[in-house]
């Protein structure tokens, strides 16, 4: 039996690998340490808050902070509709700029390079806020749940990285479907969908992550109040913190308040609408990567 083989590390070799790893667990507490700071302001009483010299964990342990952001009985509805528009429109934008790009990534379409550029074209001109809020209304979009994922079915960048994608995908493969009388469609959802999960994986990432931090076209055409999603509201509750904390009236403040203030709402806030993402990322994670490379290489 062969003894294994191993490579003598060099000084210089060592020193790289001294510094890279100093480098990451700089970057990691750069990345993590905000978090933290967050998580430890939101479970900190209001007034002792507003003193300053919270860093790693709360200095007075207070839940008021989430009791009064989750007293608000609107949340749950706000909740299941921030549920409801990024499922839906996680699930047709994937699909829509999967078939796009394996529409204009075909080669018997002759209108491929047509579609490709009147796409290119909408990447950098568009019509604007006014006339896109005049065509919602028209459309008779305003006040619906379409309004929030109809307009982002397609991208054109989000199409070029499926077109770049399926164009990595062997021919042949497409080829021998053709030949065994596969239809367009039956190639798209038998062999393009599932050998580009690491690309569907990462746009759904973007798109979903996308859809549950929206709250500025909630704001535009939800008028009734009914499509509010979970951002919005929280939006409100804390504009409602801030006009309380204004108030003149010591009663009054401190009936309202009771320890909270702004700077701990805000950060109990943040934690409430983090958390669902960081639940639900490591499960996408390990296509991130490798969708975003594999997509962006065009052979």
């Amino acid at each position: 039996m062969s003894r294994p083989f191993y490579i003598k590390q060099t000084k210089s070799g060592r020193v790289f690998d001294a510094f890279n790893i100093v480098l990451m667990i700089l970057v990691l507490v750069a990345v993590v340490y905000p978090f933290v700071n967050v998580l430890a302001i939101s479970f900190n009483d209001g007034y002792d808050a507003v003193r300053g010299g919270i860093y790693l964990w709360p200095r007075v342990f207070s839940l008021e902070n989430y009791k009064f952001v989750l007293a608000d009985s609107s949340l749950i509805r706000g909740f299941v509709v921030s549920v409801l528009r990024t499922v839906i429109g996680t699930v047709t934008a994937v699909l829509g700029n999967a078939l796009l790009g394996y529409v204009v990534s075909c080669r018997q379409f002759s209108g491929r390079k047509f579609m490709r550029i009147l796409f290119l074209i909408t990447m950098y001109f568009g019509g604007g806020l006014i006339p896109v809020y005049l065509l919602m209304t028209r459309l008779g979009l305003v006040n619906t749940l379409a309004v929030y994922w109809v307009p982002s079915i397609f991208s054109a960048y989000y199409m070029l990285l499926c077109a770049s994608y399926v164009q990595n995908l062997p021919e042949a493969l497409f080829e021998a479907a053709r030949v065994d009388g596969a239809s367009e469609l039956c190639i798209f959802t038998r062999f393009v969908l599932p050998l580009s999960v690491p690309m569907l994986a990462c746009i759904a990432i973007y798109v979903g992550v996308g859809h549950w931090n929206s709250w500025f076209d909630v704001n535009l055409y939800s008028k009734n109040g009914t499509w509010d999603n979970l951002q919005i509201i929280l939006y409100r509750i804390l504009n409602q913190t801030n006009a309380i904390s204004n108030m003149t009236d010591s009663v009054m403040i401190a009936e309202k308040m009771r320890g909270i203030q702004p700077l701990t709402v805000r950060a109990a806030i943040t934690i409430i609408v983090v958390v669902p993402i960081i639940v639900i990322y490591p499960f996408f994670q390990r296509y991130f990567v490798s969708g975003m490379t594999l997509g962006a290489v065009k052979q």
